[in-house]
């Protein structure tokens, strides 16, 4: 019968048709890539990450990281850390000195525009400051000498600005000060705060408890304005019996604070004479 037969044979035509096309278009592509070529062969499987930070060369920053401070509550969460200025009624005080200079908001810029400051001011001078005295009395003296206005005690660590009139240290009542009280302040005050940075008398006799006679003349003075006699018993071998390591700190503040440029030329040539 010519109706069935018929009917399957286009079928056919179109499978060969399409198997035809698909041999040419098999024929007109390009040569198969050869395995080295294949982008299959070309993948691996990266070592793990601990032996890319073993041979990698890590940059590490030129500074200690501190410890973190916070310790965990009961219920497990950190507290945070102590502030580094608090009150205690008396004024702010500087607990942590490092800190305190690192901040932007309370620590005043060196004052580049008076020429003694910007000479205290360079880092030379607080790397030999830290070869005399300890961080923290060093860091106070550095940033004393080269800010015009701003000072921390450094016996007491209370922060202020020349001209400000302070709590008494001893009262916890408020200060009130009147006009004739500003008039009667302590002799030479203002001189020392300028100089050393110790705020009070009383500030002042415990940084100088090791030179006991030489109090009354050194106060509020530089060396210029101390007699001779004076001078001798504070380059002599102290008297006192304040033995800790602030205390001899704050008694080498004070003679240092004594000259211009806080002797460290003359206490450099001292060491290289005595080793010799």
């Amino acid at each position: 019968m010519p109706g069935p037969s018929n009917k399957k044979k286009p079928k056919s035509r179109r499978k060969d048709t399409k198997n035809g096309n698909k041999s040419t278009s098999v024929q007109t592509r390009g040569p198969s890539p050869t395995p080295s070529e294949s982008p299959s062969q070309q993948l691996y499987t990266p070592p793990p990450i601990q032996a890319q930070i073993s041979e990698q060369s890590v940059y590490l920053p030129p500074y200690e990281k501190k410890a973190d401070k916070r310790q965990p509550a009961d219920d497990g969460i950190l507290t945070p850390p102590r502030p580094f200025i608090y009150d205690p009624g008396t004024g702010p005080r500087v607990r942590d000195p490092r800190a305190f200079l690192s901040s932007a908001y309370f620590a005043e810029k060196p004052a580049m525009h008076v020429p003694l400051c910007a000479e205290f001011a360079q880092p030379e001078i607080l790397e030999m400051l830290r070869t005399i005295l300890p961080e923290e009395t060093a860091l106070i003296l550095w940033y004393n000498k080269s800010r015009s206005t701003s000072r921390i005690c450094p016996a007491c660590q209370r922060l202020y600005r020349l001209g400000d009139n302070l709590p008494d240290l001893v009262s916890e009542e408020p200060l009130q000060i009147s006009k004739h009280e500003r008039r009667h302040e302590p002799p030479y005050l203002r001189g020392e705060q300028a100089i050393s940075g110790l705020c009070s008398p009383i500030c002042f006799i415990l940084a100088s408890f090791n030179y006991p006679g030489a109090i009354k003349q050194a106060w509020g003075r530089m060396v210029d304005d101390i007699d001779d006699q004076t001078w001798e018993m504070m380059n002599e071998r102290c008297e006192g019996n304040q033995t800790s390591e602030l205390g001899r700190a704050l008694s080498m503040l004070v003679k240092m604070t004594r000259l211009h440029d806080l002797g460290l030329g003359q206490l450099c040539f001292g060491v290289i004479g005595d080793s010799e």
